[in-house]
C-alpha cells in the first residue's frame, strides 16, 4: 500500500481492511498490469483509492468526467462505474500500449460504452476539448511537472461546483522534506492549488496523497 511511506504499516493495513475491496475484474486488471508493466505497475492507483473514486463520482452526481493519465485503466473503470448509464468519461493518455490493456478491461467491466480515449500529449489534446464549463469531475494522474498545465486546462472547462481529484500530491511523504529536490514540482503545484481563489481544496492522506478540489 502506498500510504506505508507516511503512516504506520499497521494503520495502513487496517485502513485497507476496512474499505470495500475491488471486484474480480479489478483484481485481474491489477495482476495483468503487474505482469505487463513490471516496476511501472506502481503507477496504478491503489484499491482503496479506486473505491473512493467510484463513491465520489456517485456523490457528485457527475455525468461528464475527464481523466488525465489512464495507464492500464483501473482508475477509469472506477470513475466510469460511478457515472449514470448516459454519463461520459473522456480519457487522455499518450500510450497506446498501456491503454490497450485498459480497452480490454473496459469491456470486461461493461463500461466501454461510456468511455472515450484520446491519445496524444494531454497538454495538446485537452485544448481540443470544448472550452465550455461542462466537466463535472476530473482525475489528474499523469506526469507530475505537467500538473499545472492540466489543472488549468481542466479548470477552465469545469462546471461551477465541479470537482478535480489530483493523485500523488504527497509524493511518498517527501513534500514535507524541503531538502528533497525531487518533490519540488509537487510542492509548487500544491501551493498553486492552495492559493487559487477559485476553489476550496483539501489534501487527503489516501494512497500517495489525493487532493480534493471543488470549484466555487
Amino acid at each position: 500500500m502506498k500510504a506505508f511511506s507516511f503512516i504506520t504499516p499497521a494503520v495502513a493495513e487496517y485502513l485497507v481492511g476496512h474499505t470495500t475491496p475491488p471486484d474480480q475484474v479489478l483484481k485481474e486488471l491489477a495482476e495483468e498490469t503487474l505482469t505487463a508493466t513490471g516496476d511501472d505497475s506502481g503507477m496504478q492507483i491503489s484499491p482503496e483509492q479506486g473505491t473512493f473514486l467510484t463513491m465520489i463520482t456517485q456523490i457528485c452526481g457527475a455525468r461528464n468526467a475527464v481523466e488525465v493519465g489512464t495507464f492500464t485503466g483501473y482508475s477509469s473503470i472506477c470513475i466510469a462505474r460511478g457515472l449514470p448509464e448516459d454519463g461520459r468519461l473522456t480519457c487522455f493518455d499518450v500510450s497506446d500500449e498501456w491503454t490497450s490493456i485498459a480497452r480490454k478491461y473496459w469491456e470486461k467491466a461493461r463500461v466501454a460504452d461510456r468511455v472515450e480515449l484520446r491519445l496524444g500529449p494531454a497538454a495538446e489534446t485537452l485544448r481540443e476539448f470544448p472550452l465550455r464549463p461542462e466537466i463535472d469531475l476530473a482525475f489528474i494522474d499523469a506526469d507530475k511537472p505537467g500538473y499545472p498545465v492540466y489543472y488549468e486546462a481542466v479548470m477552465s472547462r469545469l462546471a461551477p461546483g465541479g470537482v478535480i481529484l489530483v493523485d500523488n500530491t504527497l509524493r511518498r511523504g517527501t513534500v514535507a522534506d524541503y531538502t528533497d529536490g525531487d518533490a519540488a514540482a509537487m510542492r509548487e503545484f500544491n501551493d498553486l492549488v492552495y492559493g487559487d481563489p477559485r476553489v476550496t481544496s483539501t489534501l487527503l492522506p489516501i494512497a500517495d496523497g489525493l487532493t480534493f478540489i471543488r470549484k466555487h
